[in-house]
């Protein structure tokens, strides 16, 4: 499986660089190039709204937020609920084929949560599975430290012939996500509890946040063979031409 490493670097577009996972997606629905993975510390603050935030009535509001506190606003390629994150965040994009439309779902989503979990767990945190109370973008595959706070959100998008599974890693600044997502929470009218933000710094003090993304690529090395590439030009000019579909105008 190719392993794509880093952001794009393309003048801080973060439309493009969300717009990247789809195009992965779509590369791989149109039998272009196989399984996939990408893993990028962001080179910008992001505020990634799903699909449904967009047609809340508050949705205006958040996105102001987002825009007043340093964040640039973008649709997020897979399902869920609003996530934000900083340059000292993990964003994992993992696409493969699917010969049998919406099949393994369940699967990937324990799967790679349990993956994640054994990584933190090796770096010292008390890791488990599951939701925690008024954590933004609720997931039952969420990975969270001792059942209180959440570090990595996990979604999925599909369509035909393929998959991408997504999560975002808090490695550190959750002080910085609690305000603003208490902020852009309550414009959107959805529960939201501060208490459940966390980052993997403040679990696992002193620990390399370097170290930790190597430890996360070791791992799906393990399990799935990585051969290390380039970004394909390819790659770069699809996700180019599906960035307006993830850009917050307004």
């Amino acid at each position: 499986m190719e392993l794509l490493r880093g952001p794009l670097g393309v003048g801080g577009d973060q439309a493009w660089e969300v717009a990247t996972a789809h195009a992965m997606l779509r590369r791989i629905s149109a039998g272009e190039t196989s399984a996939v993975l990408r893993v990028y510390r962001p080179d910008a603050r992001v505020v990634a709204f799903g699909r449904r935030d967009s047609l809340l009535p508050g949705f205006p509001e958040a996105v102001a937020v987002a825009r007043e506190a340093g964040f640039t606003p973008v649709l997020r390629a897979p399902g869920g609920r609003a996530v934000a994150y900083t340059e000292n965040s993990l964003v994992v994009d993992h696409a493969g084929p699917d010969p049998g439309r919406l099949a393994g779902m369940d699967e990937r989503f324990v799967g790679y949560a349990e993956l994640w979990s054994r990584v933190l767990a090796a770096h010292g945190v008390d890791a488990q599975v599951g939701a925690v109370p008024g954590e933004y973008c609720p997931g039952a595959h969420s990975v969270n430290a001792r059942g209180r706070v959440k570090l990595v959100g996990t979604a999925q998008r599909m369509v035909r012939g393929a998959w991408l599974f997504s999560a975002v890693a808090i490695l550190d600044d959750a002080d910085v996500l609690r305000p603003l997502l208490t902020e852009i929470y309550r414009a959107l009218d959805l529960p939201f509890d501060d208490d459940s933000v966390g980052s993997i710094a403040d679990e696992a003090p002193g620990g390399s946040l370097v170290g930790f993304e190597d430890s996360l690529i070791a791992a799906y090395d393990r399990e799935f063979g990585l051969s290390p590439a380039a970004l394909p030009e390819e790659l770069l000019t699809r996700a180019k031409s599906l960035a307006d579909d993830h850009r917050v105008t307004g």
